[in-house]
């Protein structure tokens, strides 16, 4: 044939034939032969190895095309990297999802190689299997930690400048008020950020934020309807904080601060505007004439506006403070 080996004494060449079949079967990589003169360039040599990886017998092997190790999930460009090489007769190594007879997937790093005669013309093509499932799977779970580890860089950095704006600018009249204001507000964050740990940091419903924010100050005149709604982890936190900082408000200010007053809150989905919250007060002192906004409206406004994109509107009636707000679809994550 026309490759030679790179080292072989006269007798070893001589021999390089029947040794070269000895060497095909005892290696312990896998290993086709197969014959592009023939249609379908089926397998017409296989060792032992071949046959332990994929599970078939030679009779099953034999004749065929490599194809009937292919599958659903087989990647189709690799596919056709494949046969680009063949039909070009030119060297190639490529990753491909596999399937054994079994039915169970590897991956397999196949390198094809053509093999010629001495006056060059193709006569066979040598195809090597490595099964690197292992390695694979390594590669994936180093990514998958890469990212677990960037998203946690941010969500780190995105509650520590929500905690350095809650530390900024609380006011500070009142060295008292000004440390319970702020442990607070960042017992709210603490109390969602372990609802996200506890569900694996997936989207949580909006109905649970709510109550977990409610909770503390008591829920039996606090009404809350709505639909199966679920919250983006990337921004519960936020949304958790504006329902603190209502709820907090009410209860020092508004209807939960009159023994008679009671807390409406509703929600519902709008094609345009998206996650729409109403909250709604009723039974609360009459408001002051100009009631000032402090840091808690401030930071509403903010976080509406600014982080998540929405919109907020709020009004002081004669029987207590109506508040709504909207969050686009596409940052509060609706559904499952």
């Amino acid at each position: 044939m026309g490759d030679q080996p790179a080292a072989a004494t006269p007798r070893g060449l001589a021999d390089r034939s029947e040794l070269a079949v000895i060497a095909l079967e005892r290696t312990r990589m896998p290993m086709v032969v197969t014959d592009p003169r023939q249609m379908a360039n089926p397998i017409v040599m296989a060792n032992r190895a071949f046959l332990n990886l994929t599970g078939y017998s030679a009779t099953e092997v034999l004749g065929r095309d490599c194809s009937f190790l292919q599958g659903d999930k087989t990647d189709r460009g690799a596919v056709s990297e494949i046969r680009e090489a063949i039909a070009e007769h030119r060297e190639v190594t490529v990753e491909i999802l596999n399937y054994r007879k079994d039915g169970t997937t590897f991956w397999n790093q196949l390198c094809l190689s053509p093999v010629h005669d001495d006056g060059g013309a193709l006569l066979y093509f040598l195809v090597s299997q490595l099964d690197v499932s292992e390695r694979r799977r390594a590669e994936e779970l180093e990514a998958v930690e890469r990212r677990l580890l960037r998203e946690i860089d941010h969500r780190t950095m995105n509650v520590l400048a929500i905690v350095q704006g809650i530390v900024r600018m609380t006011r500070k009249d009142d060295v008292a008020e000004y440390a319970a204001s702020v442990d607070a507000r960042v017992q709210s964050l603490s109390q969602v950020h372990g609802l996200l740990a506890a569900g694996g940091w997936r989207a949580v419903p909006l109905l649970q934020l709510i109550q977990l924010q409610i909770e503390p100050y008591g829920g039996r005149r606090v009404v809350i309807a709505g639909p199966d709604v679920q919250v983006h982890p990337q921004i519960a936190q936020s949304v958790g904080l504006v329902v603190h900082e209502l709820i907090a408000n009410t209860a020092r200010h508004g209807a939960l601060s009159s023994p008679c007053g009671e807390v409406s809150i509703h929600w519902g989905e709008d094609d345009r505007e998206g996650l729409k919250v109403r909250w709604n007060e009723t039974g609360a002192p009459p408001p002051a004439e100009n009631p000032a906004e402090g840091f808690g409206f401030k930071m509403m406004d903010a976080t509406i506006g600014r982080q998540l994109g929405g919109r907020l509107t709020r009004e002081w009636k004669a029987d207590g403070l109506d508040t709504a707000f909207s969050i686009p679809l596409r940052d509060a994550a609706l559904g499952a």
